[in-house]
């Protein structure tokens, strides 16, 4: 390559990184991430280390020979770069004169590349949030926004008890909710009597509360509600932890990954991870499947009725180890291409590395910003949903 065109940029990409980071995008800094400036194509898997539980406790008994210790296979769970995206943009020779007599070419030219940085982090963000179809279980309302009774924090310890309740470590856990519900929390829980600071309505930041690292995210879905009703399982009876449900004949239309079921008798409200349907209503044999660690109360041996719980926002509470991105630079050929420069950066607070890349046409240039990479969800039972 010719002189390292970009290094010039470099004051305005660390701006505009910046700017990004400020911005509504609560689970890039929450989740595990796994990332480097290594390349990765799409469809390659990255690895990462699942350890299981630790060995039973074994009774002491003293001798002259070191007891063998008792072995453990570690997991490695694969996580696939699913997305491979350049956020692009350029200039001609003509439009680079016109700027200078208005806002100045460089103002333009940093002010798009932060608008760039802010469309890839949006859409990794929206990926993340996507990982609520595959959580454990949901608290909360539909339609009743959490926090809405000043002083009264329950909305997050409930969430939380569900991954206490499944074993989660209880540092390091996370709520990430959407504005509406940051709105709420914000205006009715943030005097210093009840928030112990001012440091909410002076700078509206959201602080640890109830053992949960909290933040907003302009990207939590709202998911609509499947259109099943009068279901019920068969008759076969389910024990607790049973994770997959056989359905009767009975009711109509079904359900999809991603929505809240509840199972009569029992108050616990089960995410869908995945269904099985042989058509447009329950037929014997069809089957969803709930997240781990399945259910909480056993089902007896008779028909038992799901119900569907309403639409509603899903706002994210997760421990850390459990959400995992992995983030690379996108391939480039051994050869190289046409780019006339390439530098990768660092974002020193979400620390996803960013490559941008200067291409040099006719009469014209092109930058772009570009990212590859994979999300998912490696311990379902560390995971919750706080329905808004």
């Amino acid at each position: 390559m010719a002189e390292n065109n970009l290094d010039a940029l470099i004051p305005d990409i660390f701006e505009a990184l910046d700017v990004v980071s400020r911005e509504l995008t609560g689970l890039i800094p929450s989740v595990t991430l796994s990332a480097n400036a290594k390349r990765v194509a799409v469809d390659q898997q990255i690895i990462v280390d699942v350890e299981p539980e630790g060995n039973d406790g074994v009774d002491i008994v003293p001798a002259m020979a070191i007891p063998e210790p008792v072995g453990q296979t570690s997991i490695g769970v694969p996580i696939t770069i699913t997305k491979s995206r350049a956020f692009a943009f350029g200039f001609v020779g003509d439009g680079q004169m016109g700027l200078q007599t208005g806002p100045g070419y460089a103002n333009v030219r940093a002010n798009k590349i932060a608008q760039h940085v802010r469309k890839l982090v949006n859409e990794v963000e929206a990926d993340l949030s996507g990982l609520q179809s595959t959580f454990s279980r949901a608290y909360g309302t539909p339609g009743s926004t959490p926090f809405d009774t000043a002083g009264d924090f329950t909305d997050a310890t409930q969430a939380k008890k569900i991954l206490l309740d499944n074993g989660s470590p209880e540092s390091d856990n996370h709520l990430i909710m959407d504005t509406t519900a940051g709105a709420i929390l914000t205006g009715k829980q943030a005097s210093v009597n009840i928030a112990g600071t001012d440091a909410i309505q002076r700078q509206g930041i959201l602080l640890p509360l109830a053992g949960l690292d909290l933040r907003q995210s302009a990207q939590i879905e709202t998911q609509t509600a499947g259109a099943m009703v009068s279901a019920t399982t068969n008759a076969a009876g389910y024990a607790v932890g049973s994770t997959v449900l056989t359905l009767a004949t009975a009711g109509t239309g079904v359900v999809a990954a991603g929505d809240i079921i509840t199972i009569a008798g029992d108050t616990n409200q089960y995410v869908v991870s995945s269904v099985v349907f042989a058509g447009a209503n329950p037929t014997a044999g069809d089957t969803i499947t709930i997240g781990a660690s399945g259910l909480r109360i056993a089902i007896t041996t008779s028909a038992t009725a799901i119900t569907v719980i309403a639409t509603s926002a899903r706002n994210m509470v997760f421990n850390r180890t459990a959400l995992v991105l992995a983030a690379r630079a996108p391939a480039r050929p051994e050869e190289g291409d046409q780019a006339d420069d390439v530098e990768l950066i660092t974002d020193p607070r979400s620390g996803l590395v960013f490559e941008f890349s200067l291409y040099k046409g006719y009469r014209k240039v092109r930058y772009e910003v570009a990212l590859a990479w994979g999300v998912k969800n490696i311990k379902p039972e560390h995971t919750a949903l706080l329905l808004g």
